[in-house]
């Protein structure tokens, strides 16, 4: 038995609808994507969850995520509060890893008081994924079972034991720890300034993520010590601050909006990343790794 032409196309058509969809719909960018994109889809930052560190060279702007380390930014936010950070350095630059930050010295007699801080908290290296909204990446991700982003976080999730925790992506700050993995209080942190150092996820507990300012760190002269520490003191990049958002005055604060991560721009201009089909890519990827995946930000509209 043969089909004729006509029905032999029209069987073709109803196995491939894909792939016609594709072949038919115009490409957009990512940029066009976000050009277009209505205002309910972005979210300003809370000011207590937004950090502004201050160095010589500008302000870096750093989002808290208190539902994945409430203790650690509890801490950090009296720390913040209280001035913890304010005159200390950035004592570490290690090439293609992180810039760590607080208090470098080693005789316990001389460091700087936490204040009311907590001296000890619990490792918060991963939660119940119950309660959170996961919006998961497409892709197989090698360091987890899957792989997306949780109120503008990198994230990953094991369905199997109902965990997800944040990610080691560029732009993370995590809390230093010793090595029991309960020694870590928020005083020490550091940024990622590399490639994802994703072995370190649920080893650390990761307290945010920068978004804005990230030209300011990754540029720090390497230490030329082992692990890139600084072997002199007036080597370190000092802090003139650290203060939370919502402690400064709403005249000298730099609102920002970031693209919300459960929205369909999000996932438009994600899958325009993960796809790129415009004139200068030959063989479109069909894939993104989850720490490549741009997080847009921009200024929080006046009103």
């Amino acid at each position: 038995m043969s089909l004729r032409p006509s029905l032999l196309l029209l069987a073709l058509g109803l196995a491939c609808p894909p792939l016609l969809a594709d072949a038919q719909t115009p490409y957009k960018s990512a940029q066009e994507i976000l050009k277009a994109s209505p205002d309910a889809d972005w979210r300003t930052l809370d000011p207590a969850n937004t950090l502004y560190m201050e160095l010589p060279a500008g302000r870096v702007i750093i989002e808290l995520a208190p539902r994945f380390a409430p203790a650690h930014v509890g801490n950090i936010r009296t720390l913040a509060h209280e001035g913890y950070w304010n005159g200390l350095g950035i004592y570490r630059s290690q090439d293609n890893f992180v810039v760590q930050f607080g208090d470098s010295s080693e005789d316990e007699n001389q460091r700087k008081s936490i204040g009311s801080a907590q001296k000890k908290l619990p490792a918060e290296f991963e939660r119940d994924a119950g309660g959170l909204k996961f919006d998961a990446l497409p892709d197989s991700d090698g360091w987890a079972p899957e792989a997306g982003f949780v109120d503008g976080f990198p994230a990953a999730r094991d369905p199997q034991t109902g965990k997800t925790w944040l990610a080691h992506c560029y732009g993370t700050l995590g809390a230093g720890r010793d090595t029991a993995p309960d020694s870590s209080n928020g005083t020490e942190l550091y940024v990622v300034t590399g490639q994802a150092p994703r072995q370190l996820d649920r080893n650390i507990t990761v307290v945010g993520r920068v978004v804005q300012g990230m030209e300011l760190l990754s540029v720090i002269p390497r230490g030329p010590e082992p692990m890139g520490f600084y072997d002199k003191l007036g080597q370190a990049t000092p802090i003139t601050a650290i203060h939370l958002a919502s402690d400064v005055a709403e005249a000298e604060r730099t609102p920002l909006q970031v693209l919300r991560t459960d929205s369909r721009t999000f996932s438009a201009a994600t899958e325009a990343r993960r796809n790129r089909r415009d004139g200068w890519y030959v063989h479109p990827a069909g894939h993104i790794d989850l720490c490549n995946v741009p997080l847009p930000v921009r200024p929080a509209k006046a009103g």
